[in-house]
């Protein structure tokens, strides 16, 4: 860890440690008017050396290096009347991603943002309203939580949000594959990898999400902005126009509203199987932005070069795709998890990977059966590929949000990712994760590559 680092942490451990949990109540115990949390989350990446014929402008560097991590989070919600609610979210940031979040599709660091900085950024990840509207019937709790109040509340209702989030706050679900601060590190290991969902650098937009919630199932939609720029590793390059006013310093410009936006739909379904839980999620999206041809910029690249400027090329191009998300769990302790997805692939991405397709499978294990009921072990495998269009591009010498060798010996890039996360107290968290990765971003030319993550994760 940067010896700069540690006393900027050490301000915000001190700060939000006098911080306590605390809602304040209502005549009733179970409904709260307000709610305060806070996480701190630091990783140590290090990254071993290994082979490779060559390397580009994208590439995780082969010569064995180290980098980290630090994210803060303070939570404030507020309940403004029935059903309404105002969440507030301010992230504070530093650090970077092994080789500035370049060479890995399935990317082991989930806070490595491209956005990567050696003093603290700042800014409201979250800050929306959302309207829940009970339609009768049976109620359930609502437990005390980031970005929730504490409540009892219908289990059949439309819950509606509007402003700035993630995308990822209600949609890609998974109980053990999903949040980058407890589980698995590793970018495949928190969403689907084939999503270029509307998101900025930090992977926060606005927009609007609707949900209709039932007992046994679930159906979403959601409206997001895209920022005009392929999040291609400078500071402000994936930015939207609300970032020069939530976002310090501030950065980034709004692009065509009509042109430069995200919509998804998801239906859930829940069932159990002999009283254990699980869930199929189908996922479907389609995203219009301003970017570049894949077959197009190859042939560019080929005719005037590999360090040809492709902005004059770019173009409205509209892409989508599907997802299917499991999740089932087959022991107390015990879940097993899935993730396959799909995108057209025919032109580049703007914010989150340069996979076309993916898959993963994996397994979760509670810490019960060694008397540790707080710790977590998980291990999975990862899949990511690149399409016909895509490979031609970079063979070319094209530049993708993660990928870019300068050449390409094309084959799929195949992870194995295991992680253990001890319990150290009740608001405190230390973790470990290995990750092998052969081909590194779709190269059988460079790897395989061995990264080894450690986190330190604060909560209250």
């Amino acid at each position: 860890m940067s010896t700069s680092a540690m006393p900027r942490l050490g301000l915000w451990l001190l700060w939000l440690s006098a911080i306590p949990p605390a809602s304040a109540q209502t005549p009733d115990s179970a409904r709260h008017v307000w709610s305060l949390h806070w996480q701190n989350t630091d990783i140590l990446e290090y990254a071993a050396p290994f082979p490779a014929a060559y390397s580009g402008a994208h590439s995780l560097g082969n010569r064995g290096e180290t980098d980290e991590t630090v994210s803060a989070d303070v939570f404030v919600a507020r309940r403004l009347w029935s059903g309404g609610e105002l969440h507030a979210d301010v992230l504070a940031w530093q650090g970077s991603g092994l080789s500035t979040s370049f060479g890995i599709q399935n990317f082991p660091d989930a806070d490595a943002y491209k956005a990567a900085t050696r003093v603290p950024n700042y800014m409201f990840a979250h800050l929306y309203l959302q309207q829940t509207f009970g339609l009768g019937g049976h109620k359930e709790p609502v437990a005390d939580a980031p970005m929730a109040i504490a409540d009892r509340q219908d289990v059949s209702r439309i819950t509606l949000r509007l402003g700035r989030m993630t995308p990822l706050d209600q949609f890609d679900h998974n109980a053990y594959a999903g949040d980058g601060h407890r589980q698995f590190m590793s970018w495949g290991g928190t969403a689907n990898m084939t999503w270029d969902y509307g998101q900025n650098t930090i992977g926060y937009e606005t927009g609007l999400t609707a949900e209709l919630n039932q007992r046994d199932w679930a159906l979403r939609y959601s409206f997001f902005l895209m920022p005009p720029y392929v999040n291609a590793g400078n500071v402000g390059s994936g930015d939207g126009g609300d970032d020069r006013i939530l976002t310090w310093p501030p950065r980034g410009r709004y692009g065509p509203l009509d042109k430069s936006w995200a919509q998804a739909v998801e239906g859930e379904r829940r069932y159990s199987i002999d009283s254990h839980p699980g869930a199929v999620r189908l996922l479907a999206w389609v995203d219009e932005a301003k970017t570049v041809d894949y077959d197009l910029a190859a042939q560019v690249l080929a005719t005037q070069g590999p360090a040809t400027d492709l902005t004059p090329y770019e173009a409205d191009h509209y892409s989508y795709g599907v997802g299917l998300n499991m999740e089932q769990e087959m022991a107390p302790t015990v879940g097993l998890f899935s993730r396959i997805g799909w995108n057209d692939g025919k032109a580049q991405a703007l914010e989150f990977t340069d996979t076309n397709w993916a898959a993963s499978l994996g397994a979760s294990f509670g810490g019960l059966t060694w008397h540790r009921p707080s710790d977590t072990f998980g291990v999975a495998g990862f899949l990511a590929g690149a399409s016909s269009a895509n490979q031609r591009y970079l063979e070319a010498g094209g530049l993708g949000i993660l990928s870019g060798d300068g050449r390409l010996h094309y084959d799929a890039e195949r992870s194995v990712t295991a992680y253990y996360d001890a319990a150290m107290s009740t608001w405190m968290h230390a973790a470990i994760q290995y990750q092998f990765t052969a081909n590194p971003n779709f190269n059988r030319d460079r790897g395989p590559a061995s990264t080894v993550m450690f986190r330190l994760h604060f909560e209250r």
